[in-house]
């Protein structure tokens, strides 16, 4: 596709530019004499009345060529994009049927901050001062060399008002200096981690695997407490080893985890990896991103975003937690990040190890049938034993009315505490009630131009939409019908039984961890050290406590509402239950005190419980894979959704019919919609949804892509396809 000028372009060569923008494909223009370009290089180029920057994509010799194109307009000081991050950008728009230009604006988001400013350093003049005193004698020594002003203080041992004094005087300078190497290289040889025989036999497997330099996947599976961390450390250590400018990439599902692995590399390789997440400055990013272009940053530990960075030599990639939903992107360009990862492994050559105490049954398939090596560690590290896990069958020994806690579940959390024990109370709601609703006249409170319920916030006096982000102080009278004080809570968020708790146990030391009480990573950081330190007695936490957190003194897990998961038309529902329930309970114990975990359910006959309480994770995966298999659900079939939506119902609706008319006619391939969204309107928009569901020897994106070139839709209408979707609302 061109973009006219009067420009001649037949004696200079044509550059194919990719741009992070929702077109179909890149645009053409002219290289400027003596530019040199090369594929990869991040350009700005002129789109309509703008400057854009893009990727040059592709080269081309403009001899014969009889269109007018736009020159390049500058090449940007920016290191070029790999070829191996163009060819998975590239590989990821195929694969979710998007455009090209949806991952490419993941790629390039760290360019798009700003360079870190030089380091602004004192150093001691020659002139030294009118009148010398001790403190300041002290200060010129410790300036013989360049040194930041809050250094000098001290190691001076002085105010900052005698620095300001001697730079008043011309005592001291300032000088501007490049900041020193912000990501000091690991040293695989450092001590490591005294290992288990079944660790160590699992560490020299994945060792066996980064020496061969190629391709492969591996499911690291073991019990929670097992070690996991400590043997793909090692695997790291022989990538990094083996080979001077090898990168290591490694995926977390939450930043709340991201400190406590960032700790164990520091400690590991003697330096701490580079982080890459949504709560790293702009100018950390772009520091990030230039390192890992030019190969001087040789581990990054992220979230699932990291995946597209430029990565000059990528040889291993270690994604943590694999099954954690927390990896499915759902606005924007949808993606889902353990699949990606693979394919990332499979562009660069290198080996892929996905780790979990509960893998998907996608993951556990793929090692079952052979795709993967599949490394198993059954016990947990040192002298720490499983916990206990109990089921409390709340149909016979049910919480009074208006509370939560069973008098089991109580009795147990005061006999901890007499121990001088932690407990934690998982519940996976935020906010202190699901549904505000009015007395009289029924009104469900709901967010404004959305079908979903506005959540009770307690602390902060608000009605919150999780959805929307629509909040509003919490009215006294009903928007409905005007009755005062008649707006009540229903139902049980952390907040809730936070207070339950703290009015059983007055003098215990409580917390809530959730999104909403540690929503950064220096937030949840400070809630995990206080945890580990003993400095609370009870925790009450959503999932943001349920994986990967090593408490020493935490003994006891209560589940408030076990069930909570199993609600709803999802198809993994009861794997996601069963994964959830499985990981928090496997906070308890992780040390030398035994652990238990009980677990509050109206349904303790079904099998997500049983398996739970019985620790039979392979009866539970067996029984799971038949139903799907029976059914040709994933793994044994593929999924898409294809959501419409539109302000405009009617519209909306015919749309949506001409778009089923238009569905290609294929072999495997069924079509289950239109049909109203469960979440039928979400800001203003109406929404249908289409179900696809295909046999695994369809290429289902092929299909998908078919599909939408056939459908017209007018331009108050918008498509979306969710490739092996996790939402189903």
């Amino acid at each position: 596709m061109g973009c006219d000028n009067d420009n001649a372009a037949s004696d200079r060569r044509i550059v194919s530019v990719l741009m992070p923008l929702p077109l179909p494909e890149p645009f053409d223009y002219v290289e400027q004499p003596g530019m040199r370009l090369s594929e990869g290089d991040l350009v700005g180029v002129p789109l309509g009345p703008r400057v854009v920057v893009g990727v040059v994509s592709g080269l081309r010799n403009a001899s014969g060529a009889n269109r007018p194109l736009k020159a390049v307009a500058a090449r940007l000081d920016a290191p070029p994009v790999p070829a191996g991050t163009l060819a998975f950008v590239r590989w990821a728009a195929r694969y979710a049927v998007d455009a090209p230009g949806a991952p490419l604006a993941i790629a390039l988001r760290g360019i798009s901050g700003p360079r870190a400013r030089p380091e602004r350093r004192l150093l001691a003049a020659a002139v030294p001062p009118v009148r010398e005193t001790p403190g300041r004698r002290r200060v010129l020594q410790a300036a013989a060399i360049p040194i930041p002003r809050a250094a000098l203080a001290r190691a001076a041992g002085v105010s900052d008002s005698v620095i300001k004094g001697l730079l008043d005087l011309g005592a001291l300078t300032i000088v501007e200096t490049d900041r020193s190497n912000p990501f000091p290289p690991p040293d695989p040889g450092r001590p490591r981690a005294a290992l288990n025989p079944s660790q160590a036999a699992a560490a020299a497997e994945l060792a066996a695997m980064v020496s061969e330099h190629r391709f492969g996947t591996a499911l690291l599976d073991g019990v929670t407490g097992s070690g996991k961390t400590e043997v793909y450390l090692e695997a790291a250590a022989a990538a990094i080893q083996s080979d001077p400018v090898a990168q290591v990439l490694v995926l977390l599902p939450e930043i709340a985890l991201t400190q406590a692995v960032i700790d164990r590399f520091a400690i590991r390789f003697g330096a701490a990896p580079a982080e890459w997440h949504s709560g790293v400055s702009s100018v950390r990013r772009r520091e990030v991103w230039e390192a890992v272009a030019l190969g001087q940053v040789r581990i990054v530990v992220g979230a699932r975003s990291a995946l597209f960075l430029p990565f000059a030599q990528l040889r291993l990639i270690v994604v943590d937690e694999e099954h954690d939903g927390s990896y499915k992107q759902e606005d924007g360009f949808i993606y889902q990040a353990r699949d990606l990862a693979v394919a990332r492994a499979k562009i660069a050559d290198c080996p892929v190890i996905l780790a979990s105490a509960t893998p998907s049954l996608e993951t556990l398939w793929n090692a079952q049938t052979g795709r993967y090596r599949w490394l198993r560690l059954m016990g947990r590290h040192g002298a720490a034993a499983m916990p206990a896990v109990e089921l409390l069958d709340l149909r016979e020994a049910s919480p009074e009315p208006g509370h939560w806690l069973s008098p089991r579940l109580t009795a147990a959390m005061a006999e901890t505490l007499a121990r001088g024990e932690q407990s934690l109370l998982f519940l996976n709601r935020r906010g202190y009630a699901p549904l505000v609703l009015c007395r009289v006249c029924g009104e469900r409170m709901k967010a404004p131009d959305s079908d979903s319920w506005l959540v009770e916030h307690r602390y902060s006096g608000r009605l919150v939409c999780h959805l929307t982000g629509f909040s509003m102080a919490k009215p006294r009278c009903c928007p409905r019908c005007g009755a005062q004080d008649s707006l009540v809570s229903i139902g049980p968020g952390v907040e809730r039984v936070e207070e339950e708790a703290r009015l059983k146990f007055p003098s215990a030391r409580l917390a809530v961890f959730s999104s909403d009480t540690a929503p950064t990573a220096a937030g949840a950081r400070a809630m995990v050290e206080a945890m580990a330190k003993g400095e609370y007695d009870i925790m009450v936490a959503t999932q943001a406590a349920a994986k990967g957190h090593n408490f020493p003194g935490l003994t006891l897990v209560g589940v408030v509402d076990a069930d909570l998961g199993l609600r709803g038309g999802d198809l993994r529902a009861a794997e996601r239950t069963y994964q959830l329930l499985t990981q928090v309970c496997g906070r308890a114990g992780r040390y030398d005190r035994p652990g238990r975990a009980l677990v509050q359910t109206w349904i303790p006959d079904h099998p997500v419980m049983q398996a739970i309480a019985a620790g039979d994770r392979d009866g539970f995966i067996a029984v799971e894979l038949s139903e799907r298999q029976a059914v040709g659900l994933p793994p044994f079939g593929r999924l898409a959704a294809v959501i419409l939506s539109g302000s405009d119902p009617q519209q909306l609706d015919q749309f949506a019919r001409a778009a089923a008319c238009a569905a290609p006619n294929g072999e495997g391939v069924r079509v289950f919609g239109p049909a109203d969204a469960p979440l039928a309107m979400v800001r203003g928009l109406r929404r249908k949804r289409f179900l696809v569901q295909a046999d695994r020897s369809v290429d289902l994106q092929a299909f998908l892509e078919t599909w939408r070139s056939r459908m017209s839709p007018p331009s108050r209408i918008r498509i979306c396809i969710d490739v092996d979707p996790y939402s189903f609302l």
